[in-house]
């Protein structure tokens, strides 16, 4: 499995997640990009409050995933590296 490294799709991610990141901060945490893997997996990384909230996967489906796959449809799902599922 491979990385994807084409600056306009990681941009596209990034305007994404920066769409996000006020309602995250507002609530003590923040967000970042690890990697996109070459089946469209996005890897991000909840840090602060995020990391450590009981609804933290559901603001990463709800909010993160739709806003990301709303500007690359490509996108098959966004996970955090700390909570890979198998």
């Amino acid at each position: 499995m491979g990385i994807i490294t084409d600056s306009t799709v990681i941009n596209k991610i990034e305007d994404a997640l920066a769409q996000v990141r006020p309602f995250l901060e507002s609530d003590g945490g923040d967000i970042r990009l690890i990697e996109v893997t070459d089946d469209y997996i996005v890897k991000v990384k909840l840090l602060g409050a995020c990391s450590e909230c009981q609804v933290s996967m559901m603001t990463l489906k709800a909010g993160v995933e739709q806003a990301v796959k709303k500007v690359l449809p490509e996108v098959q799902k966004v996970v955090d590296i700390d909570k890979l599922e198998d």
